[in-house]
């Protein structure tokens, strides 16, 4: 493990784990990414310490990491991160993603962005839901509020709301069964009032800040903008030059007004310098 708050960071939104995960890789990084998804959050994943581990050397694993990023797995960077102090620091960063992410994706989850993907379908749940479950148990801390089965079903939807705006079960019974009236004639009817009567405030959330991330190139380490690194490779290290700026040409009179200039400012000089 490396140390706390370093190492393996998973990225948000993955697809379920799957025997053809890394099959489109070839077989040397298709194990090491396989390897590499197992690790927990907080894995050291150097070089050197992946070298102590797996049956190849710094070069070669080095080489097929950055495969594995040039096919959207990996991605190496900083963010920045407030400490308890009110004060912040840069620290580094790999992150880790089970699915393939274009430069698109990594460019948006740079800037905190991430485009969720689709989740996968989800086994059937229970039919009834916690407010039908806890409505159903009425009865059994207060009886005059026993309710039948299509009375659950019809308040179900209100108390969902209260548990929407983070009230705990204890709560919503203390709120249905004290201070009840006697007798208590229509049991629904009195726990329907009380439900939108007493409904709690909705809860104030605060905006999270977006997170401050860089990414690095992944042969020389220098930082830049998501576009200027696909593949998490920078131009420089792509073999690519940077383009020249052609300069523009002044035009005639411009160049006649400032050789005049300069010649002025030559005889002013020569002037100066002679003895009276």
């Amino acid at each position: 493990m490396a140390n706390p708050g370093y190492g393996k960071r998973s990225a948000p939104g993955q697809r379920p784990r799957t025997h053809h995960a890394f099959t489109h890789l070839a077989p040397r990084e298709a194990a090491i990414a396989d390897y590499l998804d197992r690790l927990p959050e907080g894995a050291d994943i150097s070089v050197k310490t992946l070298a102590k581990q797996l049956p190849y050397g710094q070069c070669a694993l080095r080489t097929a990491l950055n495969r594995i990023q040039a096919a959207g797995h990996l991605r190496r960077g900083r963010e920045r991160l407030e400490t308890e102090d009110g004060g912040s620091r840069w620290i580094t960063r790999s992150w880790w993603s089970r699915t393939a992410r274009d430069d698109a994706w990594w460019a948006a989850f740079t800037r905190g962005d991430v485009p969720e993907d689709a989740p996968p379908p989800e086994r059937p749940g229970p039919t009834r839901s916690r407010a039908h479950i806890l409505l159903a148990a009425l009865g059994r801390t207060a009886p005059v509020l026993s309710l039948s089965a299509a009375d659950c079903a019809a308040l179900a939807p209100l108390l969902t709301e209260w548990f929407a705006r983070g009230a705990t079960d204890e709560a919503v019974l203390r709120a249905l069964t004290d201070g009840l009236p006697s007798p208590v004639h229509h049991p629904a009817a009195l726990v329907r009032r009380r439900l939108v009567d007493k409904l709690p405030p909705e809860p104030v959330r605060e905006r999270p800040r977006p997170p401050r991330r860089v990414l690095e190139c992944a042969e020389c380490g220098v930082p830049g903008r998501p576009d200027a690194l696909p593949g998490g490779v920078c131009g420089g290290c792509r073999g690519e030059r940077a383009p020249a700026h052609p300069r523009t040409p002044l035009p005639a009179p411009a160049v006649h007004a400032r050789a005049g200039e300069i010649r002025a400012a030559m005889s002013l000089r020569r002037r100066e310098r002679t003895p009276r």
